[in-house]
């Protein structure tokens, strides 16, 4: 798996790089085909830091989720947030296609 960081308008630390892909690192968990993580910062408004989180995962599926925020951690934690619920979702999704769940046996 390939964990790509960049910022727009500015430049990242190795340390703040390093805090970032820490936060991120742990998306495989939900859906164990992803392929790449790429995290973009846009610090082009100090006051309000947006992140953009992209996904991407076999069989040809891409997940995007963006954010806003004052500080830069609230905005990637929020943002990774966003990305578990896609992710946990869309398994759950081809885990069981039909939404259809199937009564307990009233036998047992």
């Amino acid at each position: 798996m390939q964990i790509i960081i960049s910022a727009r308008h500015g430049h990242l630390s190795e340390a703040t790089q390093a805090k970032v892909r820490e936060k991120v690192e742990h998306l495989p968990r939900y859906y164990e085909r992803v392929t790449t993580i790429e995290v973009i910062v846009d610090l082009e408004h100090k006051e309000k830091l947006g992140v953009e989180l992209l996904v991407s995962a076999e069989p040809k599926h891409d997940f995007v989720a963006h954010e806003t925020a004052d500080d830069l951690f609230k905005a990637v934690d929020a943002v990774a947030q966003k990305m578990e619920q896609q992710l946990r979702k869309f398994k759950e999704k081809l885990q069981d296609p039909r939404g259809v769940r199937k009564p307990a046996d009233p036998e047992l």
